[in-house]
């Protein structure tokens, strides 16, 4: 089937948190939406059958709980209504954005997925009611090539978002379609969690997943295209995920991800949308991960120099590492009950330093949640303190094994190039309890070759 995201660059209000009426609120909605438009439109044109815009894509961020109320629209997260908003507006009130959003999946016969802000008046012998007697959702809705409304789903995992409620429960919403039968949705920060989006993909069997995201990149593990493919590969599902973009605030990333293949756009430098139009397979079987080629165990050489242990801190967390020195060579590095092993190869010495690192605990800043880590990382410069930076180029070609005793069976994958480029492993897989990924020859330098593993049931 052929697919579209959009990676907007967002019209956002000069201050957020200044209070204003719902005409201005809708006015500066009207200028995002009217460049949804447009792009629903070339995609359509280019014979896509469903677009998926990005989180925050329609009213912007940084709003307090009062300032973002004349931005929100009314909706009903109830399966029993069949509504069209953009046939029968009359049914609610404010629902401006959600009718113009109708109009266009109805006009240009597309499948449609936009995030916006939602309320729901609630009752106070409702427990979880705010005191301000309604709820206020970060949502994401799905229209049907008709303009009916066909799934909302609210956010579960919010990213200090102090203008939205959490629900009371996690959503799992699905919604079918004739090309690529059902399709699941979450939203950004979700995606490192198990509620809802890992019990929605196992629940549901799930294949493709729709992923509205305003993700702020971060190096070396956590870049939007890297974590996103990973994803992809590990659940062996299709994701469509849209970012916004606004490269002073790190966020750029988006792409149309099939566990072998992808289509991405990751932009730094300069500025405006990016519209991404691909055909890719409905996954209906799946890929055998290809475990012929198995790690040689370590062989344990007396007195050989080891090289040196160091600790460095690598997107907030205490990393134990080794360097990655010489040609070829074989590394074991351990933290708590984690052991990394890499075997690897260099086609030619460059003036680089890489080091292999162990991370296996609660990771603690920005969100709370157990990482389980094995990472093959480019460091910044040449001294051990670089290592765990964020580095962007890299020129050294290196063949690799890398594998982890691993506790969790959640384990994403990350093979990151030079530029911000993705690579596919030759082989990844488990084998006597470990698991391994590997790869000859990347197709440019090499940023980080990672097990990313997430421990859910430690959060």
């Amino acid at each position: 089937y052929v697919a579209a995201v959009y990676e907007h660059e967002s019209i956002l209000s000069p201050n957020p948190t200044a209070l204003v009426d719902r005409q201005s609120a809708l006015e500066l909605m009207g200028r995002n939406l009217d460049i949804y438009e447009e792009q629903v439109v070339a995609a359509a044109r280019q014979g896509a059958q469903i677009i998926v815009f990005p989180e925050d894509g329609i009213h912007g961020f940084n709003f307090t709980r009062s300032s973002i109320y004349p931005y929100l629209d009314f909706v009903l997260h109830s399966h029993s209504v069949k509504w069209n908003p953009c046939r029968e507006p009359y049914l609610f009130n404010d629902t401006e954005v959600l009718q113009r959003l109708s109009c266009m999946a109805l006009k240009n016969k597309i499948f449609l997925v936009a995030n916006l802000g939602t309320k729901q008046p609630c009752e106070h012998t409702d427990p979880h009611c705010p005191s301000d007697g309604r709820y206020q959702f970060n949502t994401n809705v799905a229209f049907n090539d008709d303009g009916r409304l066909v799934a909302t789903y609210r956010k579960h995992n919010l990213y200090f978002e102090y203008a939205f409620d959490t629900p009371p429960e996690p959503d799992y919403k699905l919604f079918d379609t004739p090309f690529a039968g059902k399709f699941g949705m979450f939203t950004c920060f979700d995606i490192l969690f198990f509620e809802p989006a890992v019990n929605l993909i196992r629940q549901y069997n799930l294949k493709q997943v729709v992923y509205p995201t305003a993700w702020m990149n971060q190096l070396p593990l956590l870049s939007a295209v890297e974590f996103q493919q990973a994803f992809a590969t590990a659940f062996n599902v299709n994701i469509l995920a849209a970012n916004i973009h606004h490269p002073t605030l790190g966020m750029t990333g988006s792409g149309i991800y099939t566990p072998v293949k992808s289509f991405i756009y990751h932009n730094m430098e300069s500025y405006g949308g990016k519209l991404i139009v691909a055909e890719i397979p409905v996954i209906t079987t799946d890929y055998k991960t290809n475990l012929e080629k198995t790690p040689s165990r370590v062989s344990e050489k007396g007195n050989e120099q080891l090289p040196p242990l160091f600790y460095a801190e690598m997107m907030y967390d205490n990393f134990t590492f080794v360097p990655v020195w010489g040609e070829k060579g074989e590394l074991q590095v351990c933290a708590n009950t984690l052991c990394c092993y890499l075997n690897y190869r260099r086609a030619v010495l460059t003036d680089e330093l890489y080091a292999l690192g162990v991370f296996d605990g609660l990771h603690t800043v920005h969100g709370t949640y157990y990482v389980q880590a094995c990472a093959l990382v480019k460091c910044g410069g040449l001294s051990f303190s670089t290592c765990g930076q964020e580095v962007t180029d890299a020129t050294a070609l290196i063949d690799f094994q890398l594998w982890g005793n691993m506790s969790t069976p959640y384990i994403f994958p990350l093979l990151l190039t030079s530029g911000i480029t993705l690579d596919f492993a030759d082989h990844m897989g488990w084998k006597n309890n470990h698991y391994f990924i590997s790869k000859n020859r990347t197709s440019s330098g090499l940023l980080t070759a990672a097990l990313y593993g997430r421990w859910y049931e430690k959060d």
